[in-house]
């Protein structure tokens, strides 16, 4: 059986892509510690996600796919893992930074007694061991560790691991397995879904536009009448998104924001980017109107690049970028999109 195992994360049978980043980093694990790469796939009408596994490098899949599987809940999908992890004792097995991706590493390393290196963004081997590199005190520091009970289990911050090409040509036979709870014994039941925002995801995205407290800082901007004087700052935030979401659109970029943004109530949660948000590593990160306090930058300091146009010169988020623009936000969004936009022949 291979050292190497690798959750494959995925949502009504799409796989997600920080899965197949796994697979990336597995494959580099592979080849220092000797074996290959098992790709795990639970789930309801699954197995094209495993003959796409294959396709992204996978030497074995070990495929559940059974009607109680169809929903991610904790209890099932933790009694497989366990299960299969006992049998077989993988070395290391890899999981995706994302919400089930973290509860399951965390159940799985309850019942197999083993610790969890998270939001690793490298690694590598020395000594035969394996050494994980994670950010530590809202990202200030970076800190290497390594388990010293087995398996290893940890999960990977998206986007810090490049995805292997994906080579149609490559295939492989799956091993199914049998989900080891009956429905009747799982107790969590998935109701129904909401509906939620459609757009770019923050966690995927390759560039990110986010927004802070001063997108609402336009003393030209005249509120309608009748608003007080919270809806009417909440009037011109939103005035000031709508620049944000113009360049995004040209960008085919996702729309972030700092938590003062998402406290003041400009924007919806679910776009927060932070220590409290979503930890993003975009190639692109333009940061419009935020003054980068440390618990933002917790969230998006490992970007490739990063932009800052902020008015106050001063700005902690300006220590942090690339490129800096001093400057008023309503000028130069619009002016950055307009040029994008010719740029790119939109």
């Amino acid at each position: 059986m291979n050292k190497i195992w690798v959750y494959i994360d995925q949502f009504k049978g799409q796989a997600l892509p920080t899965s197949w980043e796994g697979l990336g980093a597995g494959k580099m694990l592979a080849e220092q510690l000797g074996g290959g790469v098992t790709a795990l796939v639970f789930g309801k009408g699954v197995e094209a996600i495993a003959s796409q596994a294959f396709q992204y490098g996978a030497d074995e899949v070990l495929l559940a796919d059974d009607t109680s599987l169809d929903d991610y809940r904790s209890e099932p999908y933790t009694a497989l893992l366990s299960k299969l992890a006992g049998e077989a004792s993988p070395e290391v097995i890899l999981f995706p930074t994302t919400t089930r991706g973290r509860e399951l590493s965390a159940m799985v390393a309850i019942d197999l007694n083993t610790g969890v290196l998270p939001d690793v963004i490298a690694l590598e081997v020395k000594d035969g061991a394996l050494l994980a590199t994670r950010p530590i005190y809202a990202g200030k520091l970076l800190a290497k560790v390594t388990c010293l009970t087995r398996p290893q289990l940890v999960t990977l911050r998206g986007r810090a691991f490049a995805k292997p090409p994906l080579d149609a040509s490559h295939a492989g036979t799956f091993t199914k397995v049998s989900p080891v709870m009956s429905e009747a014994e799982i107790l969590t039941k998935v109701e129904s879904y909401a509906a939620g925002e459609v757009g770019v995801s923050l966690t995927d995205a390759n560039v990110i536009v986010s927004g802070g407290r001063g997108v609402s800082n336009n003393p030209n901007l005249t509120p309608p009448a009748g608003l007080d004087e919270k809806q009417a700052e909440i009037w011109k935030a939103q005035q000031g998104f709508k620049l944000i979401g113009d360049l995004a659109q040209v960008l085919h970029a996702a729309v972030g924001a700092s938590r003062a943004a998402v406290d003041a109530g400009y924007i919806p949660y679910p776009h927060q980017v932070g220590q409290t948000g979503k930890v993003v590593s975009p190639d692109l990160y333009i940061a419009c109107g935020i003054s980068g306090a440390i618990q933002h930058q917790a969230g998006m300091r490992t970007s490739k690049v990063i932009v800052a146009i902020n008015r106050d010169a001063e700005a902690p988020i300006f220590k942090l970028a690339r490129y800096g623009v001093v400057g008023d936000l309503y000028a130069i969004i619009p002016a950055l999109t307009e040029a994008f936009r010719k740029r790119l022949g939109k």
